[in-house]
């Protein structure tokens, strides 16, 4: 990074012809490998797939060393790092939780900015944002308003399980602010909000956290990902066709919801 921190960068290449580039952020405490039932899929189609090892991660061998909001600012620091190794290439963000707050945030989303930084944040943006279980407006990191400025395409996520102590209320709706950052989003700006029945913030441990106790919701995180590649291929790599079959799954129907503003 500009600190002259070392970040350790985790890479996907597909093979063959490389259709663009997804960068990734992995959720609070947890670290790329935990995403590969995600990220698989995604290089399959053939995208290649950069995430940092951030330092709030239980892998990282310095994290004590940043207590508290000090990760927030290290995240930037490694996503910007990302942005510079591209140069110039268009990219999408993506990420989960902690992460997901990460992507939306590359996607436009006004962040409150840590200590020493100031807005804009990023050199440039997404083209496009894929956001697991992000975070309701956290005051020191982003409020409903910064949310609202998303500027891109995007897709959200939750599960009708998806409540986290601290993070949503206890509440059986309280899974329902993780669509903070769509529901502030302006409409008209092909921002989708998918919402499946019966998953929580882990996906049963299928990623993000090995050791929850399950079941694991493959099935699930099945429709996620045919959901998230047909986005990907309507707005990451502006494919008609895909984006008429993603508008084509719009429904407020369970298992599977898809919402559109």
């Amino acid at each position: 990074t500009a600190a002259g921190r070392a970040v350790r960068i985790s890479e996907w290449a597909p093979h063959g012809r490389v259709r663009g580039t997804i960068l990734f952020s992995h959720g609070a405490l947890s670290a790329p490998r935990f995403y590969e039932r995600i990220i698989g899929p995604w290089v399959a189609s053939g995208h290649r797939v950069l995430a940092p090892l951030h330092v709030d991660s239980s892998e990282h061998p310095d994290t004590a060393k940043f207590p508290g909001l000090a990760s927030w600012k290290a995240r930037i620091e490694d996503m910007n790092l990302l942005i510079a190794h591209l140069h110039g290439a268009p990219f999408v963000a993506a990420g989960h939780s902690y992460g997901g707050l990460v992507a939306l945030t590359l996607g436009g989303s006004e962040p409150v900015p840590p200590a020493g930084m100031a807005l804009p944040i990023y050199p440039r943006l997404a083209r496009a944002v894929i956001a697991f279980s992000p975070p309701a407006p956290i005051p020191v990191l982003v409020t409903a308003e910064g949310y609202g400025k998303l500027a891109v395409p995007a897709l959200i996520e939750t599960g009708t399980m998806d409540l986290v102590p601290g993070m949503t209320s206890a509440a059986p709706d309280g899974w329902k602010a993780h669509l903070a950052a769509f529901d502030a989003a302006a409409p008209g700006g092909d921002r989708f909000g998918l919402v499946l029945e019966g998953v929580d913030h882990y996906f049963g441990g299928a990623i993000c956290n090995y050791d929850r106790p399950g079941p694991k919701r493959i099935d699930r995180l099945a429709d996620a990902s045919r959901v998230a590649g047909l986005f990907l291929a309507a707005y990451g790599d502006h494919n008609p066709q895909a984006r008429k079959a993603l508008l084509g799954l719009v429904s407020e129907n369970y298992p599977v919801r898809l919402m559109r503003r």
